[in-house]
Order: C-alpha cells, then structure tokens, then sequence
C-alpha cells in the first residue's frame, strides 16, 4: 500500500524513525483494567511477551497485562499478520476507541508495529497518563532493506551482556543489521574449534591501554598478554537468537587478507615470511602483516574458518573485510610472485582480486554471498561480491553501475568514532583527524548517490553507521559516540526521503532521549554554542548562548564554578564589564546534562 506524503498533514507524534503515514482522530484509547494482548500466530509469542515487558518497564511495577494466544482477532491489543500487505516489512497500527490492532506482513513487520507502539505510550507516561492514547493509524514501511549498526570487537573486547544491549538499541530504533566486526590485528574474538590457537593466543594482547593508541611498543620477551577475550560458540549462538527473536540478522566480519595480525601471530605459517610475531596492543602503519596469497594452506585455513562461521551465523551475507591491504610482503613474497605469473596476473593489485574471487567463490558453493570494502573493487570485483562503500561514495556508484548491490557507509556521515562537534577539548577522545560529525550532518544523508539511474540506484540496499573502537574502551563510551547518531541514521533508512525534516526530527528526539534515560543507556547531549575559551573586550560585552536542541535548557555561573541543575537557567544575553568566566551546560528535564563549556571573558 503506497502512501503520498502530498498534501498530507504531519502529526507531531514523537515516533522514530518517522512513519510513511499517521492520521489521527479527535477520539481516545482507554486501557480497561484487564488487558490481554493477543496474537494469531506462535512466531508473534516474543513480540507480544515483549510489548508486556515494556509496558511493565513503564509502570514500574508487575505488569497486569496478560498475554494470550488467539486464533481470532481478539484482545484489547491484537497482532495479526495480513499477506496482503505488499512490503516486507511494512505494518498497520489501527488505534480504535475500544481496541488497538497492529497488523504485519509478517512477524517482522508487526514487531516493528510494536515499537511505535512503546515510543506512543512512552509519550503517555511522560505526560503523566498512561490510561490512554489518542486514536490513530500508522502506515508504515522501510525505505531501505539494509539499516545497520556496526561494532568493532578487536580493538577493545566487549561482553556478551553488552552485545545484547548492543542489539537492543538496534531494535528500538527499527533496525534490522548487526555488522559483527569479530576480527582484527588487535584480537580474535570467535571460538573455532579447528583451530584453537586462535583464541589462546591470538584473543590476548600487551597491555598498554596507558598509552596512545599509536605510540604502544610490541610486546617484549617475559610480558604476558592479559589484554583481550573472545566468544564461545555457545555465547555465539546466544546472540544470535537473541538478535533473531528481534529480528536482527548479525552479519559477521572475518577479515582477509590483511587485519590479521592476531591471526599470524597464533598461526605465522599462513603469512608470507613464516615468522613469529605477536598480537600488536595498538596500530602501525602501515601493517603489512597479510595473508599468504602463493599458499594453497592459506585458503584451505580460510575454508575450515568459515565453514565453522558459517555454522554459527545463518546469515546470507558473511563480510569479509578486504580493506587496507598493504601489499609489501606480496611483492617480496616469491610463492605470491609466481602465483602472479601462473594466474596471468598484471599485478598485487589483481592478485587480492583473486585472493577475493577464490573467497566468493567458496561462499558462493555455500549459498552466502560475501560483502566487502570498497577496497574489494581494486583489480577487478568477485562475480557474487556485495560492496560497502566506505571511503566516500566512488565505491558505491562503480559497484552499483556494474549491477553489483551495495551497502553505503561513507566515513563522513556514518563513521561514529568521529567527535560530534568541534569542542575536541571537553568530549572523551575520539578519532583525532578529520572534521567532526555532528548529529545534523547524519541525518542530512542521503544513501542514493547523484548521478546514478533509477536501475542502478535499486542496487543500494541501504547504509549503516560504523563504530570503530580505538577509542571507545567500555560499552557507555560506545553509546556515548553512536546515540544520538544511530538514531538520526534510524530515520535516513527508514523514513521516506521526502519526509526528512531536521528541525521536526529535534521535536521528536526528546521522547526518544528520555526513554534511553530510563532504560540506562548512555548518551551525548551538545555542548552550548555561543561561549569561546577566550575573548577579550571594551567596556560592555553581550554574550548570547545557544542550545542547538529546541529542548532542555541552558543552566550556566558567571563566577567559575561549576554549573548544575540548580544554577541560573539562561534566558537572555548576558551583559558582562568586567573579567568574567562563564561555565554553561545544557540540561534535560530528567537532570542529565552535556559537557560544561567554559568562556573566559577579559576586559581591556
């Protein structure tokens, strides 16, 4: 069912990612004292289990809602399936006056249904009536059938328990990708019973987390690796039903032929100079350490780990990196030499192009399809190979012309260890080049690159935002740099494209920012804009802040102290004749509040 956005009201009901569609009535929902949340089919029992759980989290108490299965469309809230319903993951919800009925194309469709649902009655419980709704309908489906998040394991270890958090903040913003990246120079984190030496040593490392990523010296004769982890396959196959029962497939990363420093330094015989080495406890570059692509054992290592990934993670698509890869030791390598001349190769370049089709290949026998970097594109893309373009949108745009699908995931708008504002000297630390991504610049993106046809454009399955961990060393500091973010993104791929609209999207992000704020998930608020660390001035000086949110407040001291939920709130410029130092952070009403930003202000 295709819905026009011409000429149609919006309604400022604080969902996100934005529905296609809401028409809303001058009638009310009223919860009666006995609930009962039905569903028509067995494979809808999680959903309805947790619609109750939420609402028990919003009540605080033992929930009084009963969950039943029912063959017909009956209970105060019903989830139905409906084949008519023409997009995959598309769903009705139907608030009536005497019933609320959530309606999928499948079991997908109305859990996502289900948390709309939860953003509406979150909405209630902050107005202080959680008795009753207003009367609506929501029709609603996906623009893109790719909406990821990506989390980076190997450059700091991440518990099981954290994952499944992982995936939760996933689910609650429509998502439907988990992109596991599960190997890397810096650690191993999978359990492959074949080959146990992965994990015994290639999961450890030094620890020198007291020093800069990129200044850490290796690991010295005596020093023991205490630094790392991995999962088990039992922890595996936890998560992923556990991601599954929310319908979250995770798309494992196994990378090749380079990022495998903690791979040789358990296995060297797989490299080209077959010597030992240790798990590297930060990043050179450039990394040579690669893969031997003259050594047959180097793919039948590769089978045997991926035939085991593969039987762990029913995903079609299994990711298999293929980015930076320095080909130093290939040119110095005589077995990569003469598989250059056997293979009638013109270079290093066409050598990782067939490092890579030998990979696609193999998973191609197997029913997957394997997705890598751009850098997959270099001496000519495998046959099956889906593309995730990363450095900028070239890579997309020549993957998407050559009838190859693609997943888009710019570093400039989707790369989430970048700072979020200029303000480099307060935030936690980030990824130190660049320019920073702030929350207006994600949700500015558009995953359809210019220039390309409609035909071609049906090759961009979607895009996700990526969470690399040099910096990020514990699970709030990850939530820190992806949320708001992650959440913008949420709209950018779901939400139709002329729906967008950033000022409105603020209006909405309040709702949103207070339910993580219950469930104890962390997040970044804004600095105030409006203060510089120093100014010097004449006579008299107006300071005028600003609060980038259409929410919250600015609390601020004009004596040095550090401000807090007590201190003056701000509602006009100030005036200033004299030294003064300004403290300013913006509050909201739950008491959370961003980074402090201090101006110093010197009269001449």
């Amino acid at each position: 069912m295709q819905i026009s956005l011409q000429g149609q009201q919006v309604i400022r009901r604080p969902v996100i990612p934005a529905p296609v569609s809401i028409e809303e009535s001058a009638e009310t929902f009223t919860f009666p004292r006995k609930t009962v949340i039905g569903y028509s089919s067995k494979d809808m029992a999680f959903t309805a289990r947790y619609l109750k759980d939420f609402y028990a989290f919003l009540t605080s108490q033992k929930s009084q809602i009963r969950v039943k299965a029912k063959g017909k469309t009956r209970g105060t809230i019903v989830l139905v399936l409906d084949p008519a319903i023409e997009q995959a993951e598309g769903y009705r919800l139907d608030i009536k006056r005497n019933q609320i009925i959530i309606t999928g194309k499948n079991p997908q469709g109305v859990f996502f249904g289900v948390q709309s649902l939860s953003q509406l009655l979150y909405e209630r419980k902050r107005s202080g009536d959680l008795r009753t709704l207003p009367c609506l309908t929501i029709v609603d489906y996906p623009r893109f059938p790719w909406r990821g998040l990506h989390l980076d394991v190997s450059r700091h270890f991440f518990d099981k328990d954290f994952i499944k958090r992982y995936i939760d903040i996933l689910a609650l913003h429509k998502m439907n990708t988990f992109h596991w990246h599960l190997v890397d120079d810096q650690g191993w984190r999978i359990e492959i019973k074949k080959y146990p030496k992965l994990t015994s040593v290639g999961a450890w490392r030094i620890d020198r987390e007291d020093l800069p990523w990129t200044e850490r010296p290796d690991q010295k004769s005596g020093e023991k690796a205490t630094y790392g982890g991995f999962y088990t396959r039992e922890e595996i196959k936890d998560i992923v039903a556990y991601a599954a029962e929310r319908f979250i497939t995770i798309v494992p990363e196994i990378e090749m032929p380079a990022h495998v420093s903690s791979v040789l330094a358990a296995y060297p015989e797989y490299s080209c100079r077959q010597v030992p080495i240790t798990v590297p406890p930060g990043s050179h570059w450039p990394c040579t350490n690669v893969y031997c692509a003259g050594n047959d054992s180097t793919f039948l290592f590769l089978q045997d780990i991926l035939d085991e990934v593969m039987n762990l993670f029913p995903s079609k698509y299994i990711h298999i990196g293929g980015d930076e890869a320095d080909k130093t030791e290939w040119k110095q390598c005589l077995r990569c030499q003469a598989r250059i001349r056997d293979e009638n190769l013109k270079d290093e370049h066409e050598l990782q192009s067939y490092f890579i089709r030998r990979i696609d290949k193999y998973l191609t026998q197997k029913g997957r399809i394997l997705i890598g970097w751009d850098e997959i594109l270099e001496g000519g893309l495998a046959e099956n190979a889906t593309v995730m373009s990363w450095r900028g949108t070239e890579g997309g745009i020549r993957a998407a012309r050559m009838n190859h699908d693609v997943v888009m995931t710019p570093e400039s708008h989707c790369y989430f260890d970048r700072y979020q504002s200029p303000d480099r000297d307060i935030e936690p630390r980030a990824f130190p080049y660049g320019n920073y991504t702030n929350l207006e610049k994600v949700y500015s993106y558009d995953p359809v690159p210019e220039g390309l046809t409609s035909s071609e454009a049906k090759h961009i399955l979607g895009a996700q935002g990526n969470a690399w961990t040099e910096y990020m060393l514990y699970g709030s500091h990850v939530e820190y740099m992806i949320l708001p973010r992650a959440i913008a993104l949420s709209e950018v791929v779901w939400s139709p494209y002329g729906r967008k609209d950033y000022p409105e999207f603020l209006t909405r992000l309040e709702n949103q920012l207070d339910l993580l704020h219950d469930k104890g998930i962390n997040f970044y608020i804004p600095s105030v804009e409006g203060l510089k660390d120093t100014l010097t001035f004449t006579d008299t000086l107006q300071v005028r802040l600003i609060n980038p949110y259409p929410f919250g407040e600015i609390r601020y001291t004009i004596d040095g102290s550090e401000p807090s939920y007590g201190s003056p709130r701000y509602r006009k410029p100030l005036f200033i004749n004299r030294n003064t130092v300004i403290k300013a952070a913006i509050y909201l009403k739950n008491g959370r509040s961003g980074k402090v930003k201090t101006g110093r202000f010197i009269r001449e």
